[in-house]
């Protein structure tokens, strides 16, 4: 390709050197200038630019501002390199980050509240759901007949793991139609495909789980959907408020160790959620790994509908969000009634606020 010739140099006069002198010395001065309190701004420099982060089930819907952060080259734009490990089960992602295995995790914010009983601190610095996004239902298999939850009594229930969301949900769920914990027997499933494959064989008679699975369960008519908090609305009914959901955590000392990185993080969750507020389906279908929709695109864009309400539009966490989701565990742990709660301990908005001015969300 021929370089194109240089455009001829012109003499400046001395008025216009003078005027052009005065302007670029404004625009250096700008860029020297101190940023002002609480202006948004990128990191200079990262403490931890590689990190890795725990999850429990990435395909899920619950993490996709993860998985679009990731995809789509945020957390690379931030100057970070992440690897995302999936555990079969939140324990295992939790055990990993207190071993150090792993440095953050992405998960519920229940957990939050669950570690501190035991003198354990997490805190949650950006949230990327509002609702859990988790629906209760019964096998169309061997329950065709089902009525009411007493029904469910001494029938097996399938959650993706035992200390997760979808079994503070099943417990939640039953323990409205008068039943006790161990009038039941839970049974950890595991990802999507395990869980589907337990409900399909009569392993277990009710699950308590995510989407697309659960909406692929629905539509293919094996299992009838008794609780759904898919949706802001039958979310808030559930729980009576705000109901914080999946969110990046980690223990409070490696955020004071590591502020710069944690800003990072936020940045890119936030980049995209606003991301996800505007997607069409054709954006969605792109960014997204194929083995996360089942083999079937519109199934999955059908779930995505679903629940895309309930995806953070900023990443900060309700004010009443911690409280609720306080008043849905204390029913099942006696040790969330006797001990003190310090709820400002399990979450911080100054790096979604950030992020959110940065962004302009």
């Amino acid at each position: 390709m021929p370089h194109r010739l240089p455009t001829p140099f012109k003499p400046l006069s001395r008025r216009l050197f003078s005027q052009k002198a005065l302007a670029w010395g404004a625009l250096l001065w700008a860029a020297v200038e101190l940023p002002s309190v609480g202006k948004p701004s990128r990191p200079a420099e990262l403490e931890k630019p590689k990190l890795t982060v725990g999850v429990d089930g990435k395909s899920a819907f619950y993490h996709l501002p993860l998985t679009i952060a990731d995809r789509l080259g945020y957390f690379k734009a931030e100057g970070l390199e992440l690897e995302v490990v999936d555990f079969s089960a939140n324990a295992l992602a939790l055990q990993a980050l207190w071993g150090g295995a792993v440095d953050i995790c992405s998960g519920s914010f229940e957990h939050t509240l669950a570690l501190q009983v035991k003198n354990q601190f997490i805190q949650a610095f950006v949230l990327q759901g509002r609702a859990p996004q988790i629906a209760f239902g019964v096998s169309t298999k061997t329950m065709p007949g089902y009525k009411t939850l007493d029904d469910l009594r001494g029938k097996k229930i399938g959650v993706s793991s035992l200390d997760g969301s979808s079994s503070m949900l099943a417990r939640l769920v039953l323990a409205r139609g008068g039943l006790k914990i161990d009038d039941v027997v839970y049974a950890a499933v595991g990802s999507f495909a395990n869980a589907a494959n337990a409900l399909r064989t009569g392993y277990v008679d009710a699950i308590s789980h995510t989407d697309p699975m659960m909406t692929m369960l629905e539509q293919k008519g094996e299992v009838k959907i008794i609780q759904d908090t898919r949706s802001l609305k039958s979310s808030f009914d559930f729980f009576g408020g705000s109901m914080p959901a999946a969110c990046l955590y980690a223990p409070p000392q490696f955020i004071q160790k590591n502020p710069n990185t944690c800003q990072a993080l936020a940045n890119a969750i936030v980049h995209s959620l606003k991301w996800l507020q505007t997607a069409g389906p054709g954006d969605l279908i792109k960014a997204v790994p194929e083995n996360y929709m089942l083999g079937d695109r519109a199934l999955y864009l059908a779930s995505f509908s679903k629940v895309r309400e309930c995806m953070s539009l900023d990443g900060i966490f309700p004010e009443e969000g911690p409280r609720t989701a306080l008043r849905a565990l204390s029913p099942f742990d006696q040790s969330f009634r006797v001990s003190k709660i310090d709820l400002s301990k399990t979450y911080t908005n100054e790096f979604a606020k950030r992020a959110k001015e940065l962004f302009k969300v």
